[in-house]
C-alpha cells in the first residue's frame, strides 16, 4: 500500500517562498499519479497541482505561474515549490497518489493513497 508522507509546511510572509516535500514509501508502480490539494478552513479541498510517471504537469489556475511540481523518481518524492504566496494560499496542504496516470482536471474522488497533511500560513 502507498502511504504518502507530507513535510515543508510552515509560516511565511506573503511574497514568500516554501517548498513541500511528498515521499510515497513502498510505490514502485510503472504509471502512478501524484497531486497536491490544499484545503482552507470553511471551504472544500481542491487540487492543485499533479504529476505523473509520464512527466505530465497540470496546475490549477489559481496557482498557475506561482508553483512549480517536480518529482525525483529515484528517491519516490514529489515536490511543490511555492513562490509568491499570498495570504489566500495559508491552507493545509495534502498529498495524494493513485496508480495510473494524471486527468484533468484534478478531482479528489481519483485519489487512492492520502497524507495527513502539512499547514501552510502565510500571512499579510
Amino acid at each position: 500500500q502507498v502511504q504518502p508522507v507530507e513535510s515543508g509546511g510552515g509560516s511565511v510572509q506573503a511574497g514568500g517562498s516554501l517548498r513541500l516535500s511528498c515521499a510515497a514509501s513502498r510505490y514502485s508502480y510503472t504509471f502512478y499519479c501524484v497531486g497536491w490539494f490544499r484545503q482552507a478552513p470553511g471551504k472544500e479541498r481542491e487540487g492543485i497541482a499533479s504529476i505523473d510517471s509520464g512527466g505530465r504537469i497540470i496546475y490549477a489556475n489559481s496557482v498557475k505561474g506561482r508553483f512549480t511540481i517536480s518529482q525525483d523518481s529515484a528517491h519516490r518524492t514529489v515536490y511543490l515549490q511555492m513562490d509568491s504566496l499570498k495570504p489566500e494560499d495559508t491552507a493545509m496542504y495534502y498529498c495524494a497518489a493513485e496508480l495510473g496516470r494524471c486527468a484533468s482536471p484534478i478531482r479528489l474522488a481519483d485519489f487512492d493513497y492520502w497524507g495527513q497533511g502539512t499547514h501552510v500560513t502565510v500571512s499579510s
